[in-house]
């Protein structure tokens, strides 16, 4: 069902989106675990399409408008949309990775950033203040409210905690039956605008912050987007939903039960 243009999933549809949204939080994970010295972006891309495979799950990001992988690698000065490949990742590195997977033609997003190694203090703090910023949105979120609700939480979050560059130029975003669909989902703006928040919409939160400016360029690949002043970027994403009874991550491997209640948020999930 769409509702100006929004897609409002069934409750079964939502359960799909919830297995969906464990395979990639599983992905994640086993990524985590595999990332080190030595080891190449090309390598994490072959880990996180046998485990999506190995879970009956596709890719939603393989062959997306061509792209030619199953996961997004972006190290250090890269803020989104690297394409695995050669890349060796080095001791003092950072790696943001996004993955997404379909069950049942249900979609799920997620992404972390990874430290390789000993990382210095300032990029260990931004990667703290991104995915700090990233629970800070969805806890703004609750029925009744509106999407920009959750783009106002995450600005306040990331300015209350020191001067980082927040990327505009990608946002968050509806996902359903497609991986990407209305509503946008600024990471900055004012409360109170937008579509409003209601069951069976589901949303992906992902803030993208750097240590300098926000400015961004494509590189010649047309994929991968890096920091114009070549300052360090992080990014972190999880696809949620509301139900009457709270909040549900849908990929987070407890439903976000354990951040949330430290938020003082109701958990919706089950």
């Amino acid at each position: 069902m769409f509702d100006r243009g929004v897609e409002i999933k069934t409750p079964a549809q939502i359960e799909s989106m919830r297995s969906a949204g464990l395979v990639v939080a599983g992905a994640l994970d086993v990524l985590r675990r595999s990332v080190r010295p030595g080891v190449t972006t090309a390598e994490l891309d072959t880990i996180a399409r046998d485990h999506i495979r190995s879970q009956g799950a596709t890719s939603n990001f393989l062959g997306y408008h061509g792209f030619p992988g199953v996961i997004c690698t972006s190290v250090n000065d890269e803020v989104v949309h690297g394409i695995p490949g050669p890349r060796v990742l080095r001791d003092g590195d950072i790696i943001s990775i996004d993955c997404g997977a379909i069950v049942d033609g249900w979609h799920g997003d997620a992404a972390t950033t990874v430290a390789v190694g000993e990382v210095p203090t300032e990029v260990t703090e931004l990667m703290r203040v991104t995915e700090e910023a990233l629970w800070q949105g969805i806890a703004a979120a609750s029925l009744g409210g509106r999407v920009s609700d959750i783009s106002h939480a995450v600005e306040t979050s990331v300015d209350a905690a020191g001067e980082y560059g927040i990327v505009e130029g990608y946002t968050g975003h509806g996902i359903g039956s497609a991986m990407h669909q209305p509503p946008n989902v600024p990471n900055y703006g004012r409360p109170g605008r937008g579509h409003k928040l209601v069951k069976g919409l589901a949303l992906a939160v992902e803030p993208m912050l750097t240590l300098g400016s926000s400015d961004t360029r494509t590189l010649a690949d047309d994929w991968t987007v890096v920091t114009s002043d070549g300052e360090w970027a992080a990014h972190y994403e999880h696809t949620f939903t509301l139900t009457d009874r709270g909040t549900w991550v849908l990929t987070a491997m407890d439903g976000g039960e354990a951040r949330l209640a430290e938020l003082g948020i109701p958990f919706g999930g089950h």
